[in-house]
């Protein structure tokens, strides 16, 4: 039988090394499992929504006007008005009802907004009613010209607004009043609805097609023209005398 060779001794005594320490050692101590704690919910706030339609509303009050006396919409409304165009809450604006200040116009004047929106292409006539919508005072040490004292923006008929110096309008009603034209087409549909239930502006609307036979521009007849004249005059004298109008859906 051949004996081992040292080699062979020396590699099973490695085995065995290794194998003597592997069954000696300890095995690593396990922990012990931990119940789940539940992490509290943190209440997250809802995003901020845009303002819609549905949430606003036509202002019912004066908003507050220092010593100018005057009954003017809250400012942050006002802007978006005069930045839009806004026909059927217009008319809510004009009713009988309506807290805020009337003025007319003293005299014959280019139409143009400070506001920034868009502006009519209509100048506004001596005697043009029309709701104040800001005042602006004459700033201290100013030179005051034929007693003015700033000047004013206001709103007309058309839904569009205007701006004008002090002397150009004036808060005592003439003995006839005129307004800027309302456009049939541009008022909601349940407005035009509800006013068709009156008898003098469903004759007139009834002219108003038979004459101009759809026609809203370009060369129109001169019966047209004055049917649509004549449309826009009974639609104010609704207005003014409390006729019905349904709330607006678009508003400013």
């Amino acid at each position: 039988m051949r004996a081992p060779s040292p080699s062979s001794i020396g590699l099973a005594a490695s085995c065995l090394v290794a194998i003597g320490g592997c069954v000696s050692s300890p095995p690593p101590p396990v922990a012990a499992p931990t119940e789940a704690v539940a992490t509290p919910e943190v209440p997250i706030a809802p995003e901020a929504k845009p303002e819609s339609d549905e949430t606003r509303a036509l202002p019912s009050a004066c908003a507050t006007t220092g010593a100018s006396k005057l009954c003017v919409p809250p400012p942050a409304f006002t802007k978006r008005l005069c930045g839009g165009s806004f026909p059927t809450a217009t008319l809510h604006l004009f009713r009988k009802d309506s807290p805020f200040t009337r003025g007319w116009v003293t005299r014959t004047v280019e139409a143009w907004n400070a506001s920034g929106g868009a502006a009519s292409n209509e100048k506004l006539e001596l005697d043009e009613e029309v709701v104040v919508v800001v005042h602006r005072a004459a700033e201290a040490g100013a030179m005051v010209v034929s007693g003015a004292s700033g000047g004013y923006d206001v709103l007309r008929w058309d839904g569009s607004c205007a701006t004008l110096m002090a002397e150009e309008l004036t808060l005592r009603r003439p003995p006839s009043q005129k307004a800027a034209k309302v456009a049939w087409k541009s008022l909601e549909d349940p407005a035009q609805e509800a006013m068709l239930a009156d008898a003098k502006v469903a004759a007139a609307v009834s002219d108003r097609r038979k004459e101009c036979k759809g026609a809203t521009m370009g060369d129109v007849s001169l019966k047209c023209v004055k049917a649509d004249q004549k449309l826009a005059r009974v639609l104010v004298d609704y207005v003014r005398q409390g006729g019905a109008i349904p709330p607006a859906k678009k508003l400013p």
